[in-house]
């Protein structure tokens, strides 16, 4: 007797995915990033000076937030991603995390908002982080439901470009909005702001296209034990993934180092007179080269598949970046680094997505295996914080900071070399 074929939601996707599906699905990404970046490039730091305690340096606040945040990241991102693997709703797997991800992050923000203290300020922001995983962990899934191998570059591309927008967003929204409403009213406008374009960015894609359908009796059992250790993948086993998840966590970790205190970096050491401006220009510049390269660089990977030469050289671009921040302390190197970071950047993004989806092990859990790929990019605003108070505060300062930042992210733009199954 043979065995039923697979249902669409198991399968490896063949047909192209459509123009409309990809703007609406870079769409809902972008407004998650809104969502996370808002606070993090503005609203946060403006909140931690605002709340420290006296005696507490608004670098330690923010360090001790963003960290906590994203601990809650790190765990979250898997096990939404496990959950919507399971999910045999009529209107999908992944529909239905994405709206409610979106529609509680929104609510995240605005009890952000109202955080009149520390333990207040980190409660807010870690429910924005748990709510928001729960969105993206299954946007990025429906990307290997729904694209095929031979397209995954384009559309990382398009997915990687509405991040970026998204950065540029909500740092916008957080600065209009705060110099605005002013003080600690400007903070509540951009909170509002931004929680307001998470829902409206995610609502074409959960009104417009259809999700693929799990039946329920090809649905795994949700059983506690079960779920906890599918959250571990050998990398024995699977060492291609294991090696393109240690590339992707250096080279985050070496972003995150360089962006954690840049607000402070601009007010305190290069002492420019609007310090909100001035990180939101450097984020616009950083955005435009990153969008002329980074639908052009999955495009052109697609072309040629291969990823591996791709990813070490954006990474390689990315130290030099970072590099000039530590030996170029003034606003033009500022600026050359935000414009040589964005170049690199947007080809990694693209490209590194597309390779992560091709070393995943099985199509019945890529939600949760990109989930766990995902804490390469939480575990980096873990140690970020950890690494660069302690170095800021006492061991050299923004010059040292910046230079470990860059020696971090070459070893691990030279590690993609280590992969075998993917060219």
């Amino acid at each position: 007797m043979s065995r039923p074929a697979a249902p669409e939601a198991l399968t490896e996707p063949t047909e192209r995915a459509g123009r409309g599906w990809t703007a609406a699905l870079s769409l809902a990404n972008g407004a998650i990033w809104v969502g996370w970046y808002g606070p993090l490039q503005i609203l946060l730091a403006l909140q931690a000076a605002e709340l420290a305690p006296p005696g507490t340096a608004k670098e330690s606040v923010l360090a001790w937030v963003t960290g906590a945040g994203a601990v809650v990241s790190m765990v979250s991102n898997p096990l939404f991603g496990a959950l919507s693997d399971r999910t045999a709703s009529r209107f999908g797997r992944r529909t239905p995390w994405i709206l409610a991800g979106a529609l509680g992050g929104a609510g995240a923000l605005v009890l952000l908002a109202g955080a009149d203290t520390v333990p207040g300020m980190a409660l807010g922001w870690c429910l924005v982080q748990l709510t928001l995983n729960a969105a993206f962990a299954a946007v990025t899934a429906a990307v290997p439901d729904r694209v095929p191998q031979r397209q995954r570059g384009a559309v990382g591309g398009w997915v990687g470009a509405a991040q970026i927008l998204g950065v540029v967003a909500g740092t916008g929204l957080a600065t209009v909005a705060g110099g605005a409403g002013g003080g600690a009213g400007g903070v509540v406008a951009g909170y509002l702001a931004c929680a307001g374009f998470v829902v409206l960015g995610a609502a074409p894609y959960v009104l417009l296209h259809r999700d693929p359908v799990l039946p329920a009796d090809r649905r795994p059992a949700l059983r506690l034990r079960a779920l906890l250790a599918g959250l571990w993948i050998n990398p024995r086993r699977h060492p291609d993934l294991g090696w393109a998840w240690l590339t992707r966590f250096l080279i985050n970790l070496g972003n995150a180092l360089a962006l954690l205190y840049l607000l402070y970096y601009l007010r305190d050491v290069l002492h420019h007179p609007d310090p909100g401006g001035g990180v939101l220009m450097l984020t616009a510049v950083n955005a435009v080269t990153l969008l002329g390269t980074v639908v052009v660089g999955g495009w052109w990977s697609d072309r040629a598949g291969r990823r591996r030469p791709f990813v070490l050289w954006a990474g390689v671009l990315m130290t030099v970046a970072t590099g000039l921040l530590a030996g170029w302390q003034t606003w033009p190197g500022a600026l050359c680094a935000a414009a040589l970071l964005g170049v690199g950047f947007g080809v990694f993004t693209s490209v590194d997505f597309a390779l992560m989806t091709e070393v995943l092990p099985a199509a019945a859990d890529r939600g949760k295996d990109l989930g766990l790929i995902n804490i390469a990019n939480a575990l980096p605003q873990v140690a970020a914080p950890v690494l660069a108070a302690p170095i800021v505060q006492h061991l050299g300062g923004y010059r040292v900071l910046y230079g470990v930042a860059a020696a971090v992210g070459l070893v691990g733009a030279l590690l993609v070399r280590r992969i075998r199954g993917v060219a």
